[in-house]
């Protein structure tokens, strides 16, 4: 029966068993189709990756993205963690303390830049292929508190009222007040079926304006009972949406805007992404979204 090589990392931290677990297929190359799902909900991590060469000369690899409830065209942990993979097993070389390599998913390609040191990747940030696009008006808001369990006095409005933006893969951004609410968040399922599933943006993605760790600016948990993810410890396709649901609140019209974010951390996981966003007069004209990530295990997989 055919083998296949396989790779655990935690992306969006610098220490194990923190982080977004991931499961990395570097040459997925000969695994059946009809596999690729029942591979990753036997890992039943949040994503797994499949790694093909590239359909482009000039690219460095094809990237297929799947959760337990199908394959997803954009994700962001499953693409700096990939990357982080390739290049601390030596399937992609280094060039250096920085390396760029662009990763095709189905979004489009994406680049990916690679901070390394001593030949070893530390740092590894995307530029998201598609800008934040703003989506159709969410449900009201006390329907949506319904949702989480909050009180309705717990999400913020106004400049700061809830909103649908999208990377590639849309998500419904929901400020609320403080820590203590992100903390209380739970998806309560009867109200997520009859408000939000369907929708243009059923994944929900909560968040405070304050972190807990010094240098942290928000704290946010993320859920998508929809792709049969509960609840994500580091998402960064959100994370790089919500560059543009914050670049549009910021005062600052120009120049690089930056943000660290904390998730994961009630669930037992802290990740912390690095979030930039490039702004002229008011408009976002590119997102990147990085931070660490550690290999924890490597195996085979017999698959037919």
């Amino acid at each position: 029966m055919p083998r296949y090589r396989y790779h655990t990392a935690d992306v969006f931290t610098d220490q194990p068993f923190g982080g977004n677990q991931l499961a990395v297929f570097p040459d997925a190359r000969g695994i059946p189709e009809h596999r690729l799902l029942d591979v990753t909900r036997e890992f039943n991590y949040s994503e797994t990756t499949f790694v093909f060469p590239a359909d482009d000369a000039a690219h460095t690899r094809r990237v297929r993205i799947f959760t337990p409830g199908g394959e997803v065209p954009f994700a962001g942990h499953p693409t700096v963690g990939t990357a982080h993979v390739l290049a601390a097993t030596g399937e992609i070389a280094l060039s250096g303390d920085t390396t760029r390599i662009v990763l095709e998913e189905k979004v489009g390609p994406v680049p990916v830049t690679i901070r390394s040191r001593a030949g070893m990747p530390e740092f590894c940030q995307l530029s998201v292929a598609m800008l934040p696009q703003v989506g159709p008006p969410p449900p009201a808001s006390d329907a949506l508190a319904a949702v989480l369990g909050l009180d309705v006095a717990d999400l913020l409005g106004g400049a700061w009222a809830p909103q649908s933006l999208s990377c590639g893969l849309p998500f419904l951004f929901i400020p609320v007040r403080d820590r203590a609410a992100v903390a209380r968040a739970r998806v309560r399922l009867d109200a997520w079926e009859s408000t939000l599933a369907g929708t243009w943006a059923p994944e929900i993605f909560v968040f405070a304006r304050e972190g807990e760790r010094p240098g942290s600016d928000l704290r946010a948990r993320m859920f998508a009972p929809g792709i049969s993810v509960p609840e994500d410890p580091a998402t960064g396709s959100a994370n790089a949406a919500l560059a543009g649901y914050l670049a549009a609140r910021d005062p600052r019209r120009d120049g690089t805007l930056r943000w660290r974010v904390e998730q994961g951390f009630e669930m037992g996981r802290p990740s912390i992404l690095d979030v930039e966003a490039d702004v002229a007069a008011g408009d976002v004209t590119a997102v990147r979204v990085g931070g660490a990530s550690v290999l924890v295990c490597s195996g085979e997989m017999e698959i037919a």
